[in-house]
C-alpha cells in the first residue's frame, strides 16, 4: 500500500536577503491530523519559513508542496486551503467582527450563507458572540487574536499555519487556542504547523517538534525521541524539552551566561 502524501512537504528551502541568509536547506512534513511544533530562538528562522510556506514570501530555491500542489508553481490554488496567523494578526478594523468574518469566507469562496454561518459559528466558539457587531478597532489585541483565529478557520483549511498563537492571549484565551488545535487536526484531519516560543506548549500538544536555529534545522522528532537523544536513554527521557532546546541551540550553560555577567 502506497503512504499517503504529507499534507505539506518542504524540500531542501533556502531564502537569503543579499548576503544573510534566513532559511538554509530547511526540510520538513507534516501530515494530515498532526500538530508539528516548530521552535527556535529568535532571529533563528521560524517566521521565514512559515512566510514561505504560508505563499507571502518567495525562496531563494526550494520547493513546497501543500498536499498535491506546489504552492511555489500555483500559489493561489494552495492557499485556497491554507489558513494561516500570523503572531500580528492584519484585521480590517472598520468592520464588525461578523463583516470581517462573511469577508474572510467570501475569499476563500464560500456562499455568503455559509460564510455568515461558519462565521457566526467560530465568533461563539472564540467567546466573540456578544461582540460579533462591534467594529474591529474597539477589540483589545487578544480580542483581535482571536477573531484572527476564527477568520483562519472559517473554510476548514487542510493546513494551518500558526505563528505564535498564544502572544497576547490571556489563561482562558490560550487553553481554548491549545484545545482547540489539537481538535482542529483530529477531528478535521487538519495538519497544523505550529511556531511558538512556549515550550510547554509544544510538550502538550505537538505530535513532533523540529528546532531550527541559525537556519538550519538542528534537531527533530516527537519529544519522546528527542529526550532520548541525549546522553543515554535512561537519562534523557526524564528531560524537559526546554532543556534540550538550550542544548541543541548553543545556550545551555545559562548559569555561566550569568555568572559570567555578575564578573
Amino acid at each position: 500500500m502506497t503512504a499517503a502524501a504529507p499534507a505539506l512537504e518542504v524540500k531542501d528551502l533556502h531564502k537569503k536577503y543579499g548576503t544573510h541568509t534566513a532559511v538554509d536547506g530547511v526540510s520538513l512534513t507534516v501530515a494530515a491530523g498532526e500538530v508539528f511544533g516548530f521552535l527556535g530562538p529568535n532571529g533563528a528562522g521560524k517566521t521565514t519559513t512559515m512566510r514561505v510556506v504560508a505563499g507571502l514570501l518567495r525562496p531563494t530555491s526550494g520547493t513546497v508542496r501543500v498536499g498535491p500542489v506546489d504552492a511555489l508553481a500555483d500559489p493561489v490554488a494552495a492557499k485556497r486551503v491554507i489558513g494561516y496567523i500570523p503572531d500580528r494578526p492584519y484585521l480590517y478594523e472598520k468592520l464588525t467582527a461578523l463583516e470581517f468574518m462573511r469577508f474572510a469566507g467570501g475569499l476563500y469562496g464560500l456562499s455568503p450563507a455559509d460564510a455568515l454561518r461558519r462565521g457566526t459559528e467560530l465568533l461563539d466558539v472564540f467567546g466573540l458572540a456578544d461582540r460579533a457587531d462591534d467594529r474591529v478597532e474597539r477589540y483589545s489585541h487578544g480580542m483581535k487574536q482571536r477573531l484572527a483565529f476564527a477568520s483562519a478557520l472559517v473554510h476548514r483549511p487542510h493546513l494551518l499555519i500558526v505563528d505564535e498563537p498564544m502572544v497576547g492571549l490571556d489563561p482562558k484565551g490560550a487553553r481554548l487556542v491549545k484545545e482547540l488545535l489539537r481538535r482542529i487536526a483530529r477531528d478535521w484531519h487538519t495538519a497544523v504547523f505550529l511556531s511558538t516560543h512556549a515550550i510547554e506548549v509544544a510538550e502538550k500538544i505537538c505530535d513532533r517538534v523540529a528546532i531550527i536555529d541559525r537556519a538550519r534545522i538542528v534537531a527533530e522528532g516527537t519529544v519522546a525521541e528527542l529526550r532520548a537523544g541525549g546522553a543515554g536513554a535512561a537519562a534523557a527521557g526524564s528531560r524537559p524539552l526546554e532543556e534540550i532546546f538550550l542544548e541543541v541551540t548553543g545556550v545551555a550553560d545559562v548559569e555561566g551566561a550569568l555568572e559570567a555577567l555578575r564578573s
